[in-house]
């Protein structure tokens, strides 16, 4: 009994050895990839094993679920088309990246002679944006105890610009607990919007500012503004306000004089004021435009 247990045993590995399960499969190096904008990246999609001599192979690209083919009977074509080829046996090689390439690709084999005759294998391109010189907006002036907000914005870089202020050269830091120099400070940086936003502004927070908008891709700057703080003068605008008001009233008393004293009476009624004589028997008046007066004429009453 042992003896047939043990002939069954080396038949079923003899029959194992000489007939081997047949099948397809893909493996990559790196499954996450990223690259500067205008270099290089190399899609590894290797293949382990495979008994098809010619197996048909595909590369597809994945953007918002849609996919599309950027390899495809045996030629590059889409977006990739002049920028991209493989390399042996089913590597894609992408030349001069941009932003747009950011997306999945999809490694796919099909080998007809194999019992398992279809593997993949997806792989998540990143092509990072170093960010631009970010628009910046600094307030010229800023009285004592007021609030002032610095602004900068950046909207190219990839992956999303982080945002650092500098005053005078030094760095603004996110709190400013952190640090003596700005102890006294109270301020909010947000360094996702690139807002910095003074609360109350004191004397010594005047200076030069920029801001430096930063990914990993590289980073870029704004040039330096300057932002001055004064004192608000309370007495010289009470006293201000006071020759103001006393203009006004003295302009206000001199047209009621002026009325009063006639100044500004109706030319026209005082025209009119002029009162025709009543006629006389005999005697017509009549008022001739050269003269503006009146004459009279006589008449016979027979």
């Amino acid at each position: 009994m042992a003896i047939r247990s043990l002939i069954c045993v080396l038949i079923l590995l003899s029959t194992h050895c000489c007939f081997p399960t047949l099948a397809v499969v893909l493996k990559t190096n790196d499954a996450a990839p990223w690259t500067n904008e205008f270099e290089s990246i190399e899609l590894s999609c290797l293949i382990e094993s495979i008994s098809t001599t010619n197996p048909r192979i595909e590369w597809k690209k994945i953007q918002n679920s849609e996919p599309s083919y950027v390899f495809f009977d045996k030629k590059v074509s889409g977006d990739l088309e002049n920028r991209a080829r493989i390399r042996e046996p089913a590597t894609l090689v992408i030349t001069n990246a941009t932003r747009s390439d950011t997306a999945d690709y999809r490694c796919e084999v099909t080998a007809p002679n194999d019992q398992k005759t279809f593997d993949e294998v997806i792989i998540s391109l990143v092509v990072r944006v170093k960010p631009v010189v970010p628009k910046c907006s600094v307030p010229n002036s800023v009285p004592v105890g007021k609030s002032a907000e610095l602004r900068c914005v950046e909207d190219e870089g990839f992956p999303k610009s982080q945002y650092q202020w500098f005053v005078n050269k030094e760095e603004i830091p996110d709190d400013p607990k952190t640090s003596a120099r700005f102890l006294n400070s109270s301020y909010m940086l947000n360094g996702e919007t690139g807002t910095l936003k003074f609360t109350v502004v004191r004397k010594e927070d005047a200076g030069e500012y920029y801001c430096r908008a930063k990914n990993d891709a590289g980073h870029a700057e704004c040039g330096p503004q300057r932002m001055e703080v004064y004192d608000l003068n309370v007495a010289g605008i009470v006293m201000g306000v006071l020759v103001v008001v006393v203009v006004l009233l003295c302009i206000t008393l001199g047209i009621c004089c002026a009325y009063k004293r006639g100044y500004f009476a109706n030319q026209k009624e005082a025209g009119n004021n002029y009162k025709v004589p009543a006629k006389g028997d005999g005697v017509d008046y009549v008022r001739t435009e050269d003269e503006g007066d009146f004459r009279h004429k006589s008449s016979f009453v027979i």
